[in-house]
């Protein structure tokens, strides 16, 4: 109920993203993702773009979805990508290739061990490695989750749940 107020409130500059948040959290919306796929997903991105506004009514409408350790793990995939996607786009984006041959010497333990489904981790990583623009982490976690079954159809879904929470943050920031 807490998400249909804060999508009713959105600007008239923002309709589309009002519409589009309407759709993208449903399973018809996202589909061949799971409710708790979904609310995962939108959650870690939530987290990842800040805005509390949207954390907080996120965090209240899934409540009944997610359990504490789904909860637990999107704040985990925000805090662990806010770190590999700036560390693994600058191996990207350098000139100079060697710095991607390097190791990284980066604690990242909690990829291995989520404490969740590994498929639902990654999918959580991908939403944030979107909204972060890390184009090499993107393709890992793409391949991890198509590797697990998950559909082309699931992986464009994480994208546009990714999509339309970054553009309702950025409503609610403007």
């Amino acid at each position: 109920m807490k998400m249909e107020i804060l999508r009713d409130g959105l600007p008239g500059f923002a309709k589309d993203t009002k519409l589009n948040l309407g759709t993208v959290l449903t399973p018809e919306g996202a589909p061949d993702l799971s409710q708790n796929q979904i609310y995962g997903v939108a959650l870690s991105a939530a987290y990842s773009v800040g805005n509390k506004q949207l954390i907080d009514t996120l965090l209240e409408e899934s409540t009944s979805v997610l359990s504490a350790e789904e909860i637990e793990a999107a704040k985990a995939a925000a805090t662990i990508m806010a770190m590999n996607n700036i560390y693994y786009r600058f191996t990207y984006m350098a000139s100079d290739k060697e710095y991607g041959k390097m190791p990284a010497k980066l604690r990242m333990s909690i990829i291995g061990n989520p404490g969740i489904a590994k498929v639902d981790f990654e999918l959580y990583s991908l939403g944030v490695s979107i909204i972060n623009g890390c184009g090499m982490c993107v393709d890992a976690h793409v391949h991890e989750v198509e590797k697990a079954g998950v559909t082309k159809l699931g992986v464009q879904s994480v994208a546009r749940i990714a999509a339309v929470i970054n553009a309702t943050a950025k409503a609610l920031t403007i």
